[in-house]
């Protein structure tokens, strides 16, 4: 048996994997359940998808191990499976990132957290949560903060943050964060408290990235 003939398997397997995740639905649904674990309503309504067409992208994720699921009483519950599945799509975003003229446009327009000098990366927000010198803001929705969220963050989605700007800490720097880098939730949040004269920052990462890089995390 020749080296390529015995690599042949392995790299059955990796493109049987390629397949896999070779659908924007599937990303979509992986993208959610990265975020806590849902049944197929919620996924379904998350992404704007038929239950139909929810349920089977996922039986196609979880034959190939991307998903699990667990019985809540009459509800099934989908989560991520076992592996860097996280790392596996920070990686896809990296390489998209990298890859497509659009999104390196989009980092680099001022309008985008990625290419505005307010935004912070993950290392230095760990500085600055060791000096206990910020505040975080969860801008996500309430039910994606009770699924997990920053350790000690404070959820205001950003659709009421107007609303409730009484309850930051007035001169203490604030760190926004949502669901990734081109997440716009967290820009608008930014640019919202800035016009009402706080100090604030957007995290370059979001929640997924912070899970899929192990740091620790509450929910």
């Amino acid at each position: 048996m020749t080296k390529t003939e015995a690599s042949t398997p392995l790299f059955t397997d990796l493109a049987e994997i390629a397949r896999t995740l070779g659908h924007a639905h599937r990303l979509m649904l992986l993208e959610h359940i990265a975020q806590g674990e849902r049944p197929v309503e919620r996924l379904a309504e998350l992404t704007a998808l038929t239950i139909a067409n929810t349920s089977q992208h996922l039986q196609h994720l979880r034959r190939t191990g991307f998903v699990e699921t667990r019985r809540d009483g009459k509800r099934v519950l989908y989560r991520l499976g076992k592996g860097p599945i996280e790392p596996i799509l920070a990686s896809l975003r990296g390489y998209a990132d990298h890859i497509r003229a659009e999104i390196r446009d989009l980092a680099a327009d001022p309008a985008n957290a990625e290419g505005r000098h307010d935004s912070i990366t993950r290392d230095e927000l760990l500085e600055r949560l060791t000096a206990g010198a910020v505040t975080l803001l969860d801008v996500r929705s309430a039910e994606e903060y009770a699924l997990g969220h920053l350790p000690g963050a404070l959820n205001i989605p950003t659709d009421a943050l107007e609303s409730r700007l009484s309850e930051l800490p007035p001169g203490r720097e604030i760190i926004a964060y949502c669901r990734g880098p081109y997440c716009i939730l967290s820009t608008t949040a930014a640019a919202l408290l800035e016009r009402n004269g706080f100090r604030v920052r957007r995290l370059a990462a979001g929640f997924p990235d912070w899970k899929a890089a192990g740091l620790s995390v509450e929910v």
